[in-house]
């Protein structure tokens, strides 16, 4: 289900936003079963669209049967968990960001396109682990480290930000041997080019 807000100032028509939105929904392999729109002056802090819409919404893609609603502005991490829970379970909820990170994932060819993509989606993943700190891990018993432990929120940042950091570093690597062969070809005098 596609979801599109049209508000004042917008710098193109919404009837083309939500165009070219189905034809990202249609290449991530999505089958868009409907499309619905509201007229707002300024976004729900809370659910980005109004609640009624929010129930309207999570109705549509009951009676559609459809598994994932997609915004096509760009939403908060709370507008989304908000979102979600206005949802069946089984429904997930992701905006034109989103979308085009997994665009991008399904067509990363290069190693280091992949590199890249992943992490773009770790960047944009780690702004959305809100909330889940609610279970806390004890960590293992011995001297000093008695206590209520790591919230599972920090581990799971912890562990993103540790990832971020080695694939940092492997693209750096790339870079360097890429710069290696580009001054070995350079010295050789091996014409380069390029179509």
């Amino acid at each position: 289900v596609l979801v599109g807000v049209e508000r004042p100032g917008l710098p193109w028509p919404l009837e083309s936003s939500l165009a070219e939105l189905e034809r990202l929904a249609d290449t991530a392999g999505a089958d868009v079963v409907a499309t619905t729109t509201q007229r707002l002056d300024a976004p729900n802090p809370r659910t980005f669209v109004g609640t009624g819409k929010a129930d309207e919404i999570a109705e549509l893609a009951r009676s559609h049967e459809a598994d994932l609603v997609i915004f096509d502005d760009e939403l908060t991490p709370s507008q989304q968990a908000n979102l979600e829970k206005v949802m069946d379970k089984s429904v997930k909820v992701i905006d034109r960001t989103a979308l085009i990170l997994d665009i991008f994932a399904q067509r990363a060819q290069s190693s280091e396109g992949k590199l890249q993509v992943e992490m773009a989606q770790l960047k944009y993943r780690s702004q959305r682990l809100l909330g889940q700190g609610l279970v806390l891990s004890r960590l293992a018993g011995g001297i000093g480290t008695r206590g209520p432990g790591e919230s599972k929120l920090e581990v799971n940042r912890r562990r993103i930000r540790e990832r971020l950091t080695d694939l940092r570093r492997e693209l750096d690597e790339m870079e360097k041997q890429r710069t290696l062969r580009r001054q070995s070809r350079e010295k050789g005098c091996v014409p380069v080019v390029a179509l």
